[in-house]
């Protein structure tokens, strides 16, 4: 699974819904620093539960993260 396209569909759907990362942060219930590196893709190696965070604070599934 390649983490820039994590951090590239993070983007795009954070763009999407008009969501700053302040604000993915509040709804996943994680540290805006956590969000920060996996949308720059520093963190290489995203946990499911994040990956889970994000994706519900965003309302899409995980797939739509990693595909």
């Amino acid at each position: 699974m390649s983490n820039n396209k994590i951090a590239d569909n993070l983007k795009k759907l954070r763009a999407k819904k008009g969501l700053s990362l302040e604000k993915i942060a509040r709804l996943a219930d994680l540290s805006l620093n956590t969000i920060v590196k996996v949308e720059n893709g520093v963190n290489t190696n995203p946990t499911i539960e994040t990956l889970t965070k994000i994706a519900k604070a965003l309302e899409v599934g995980v797939d739509h993260l990693i595909k």
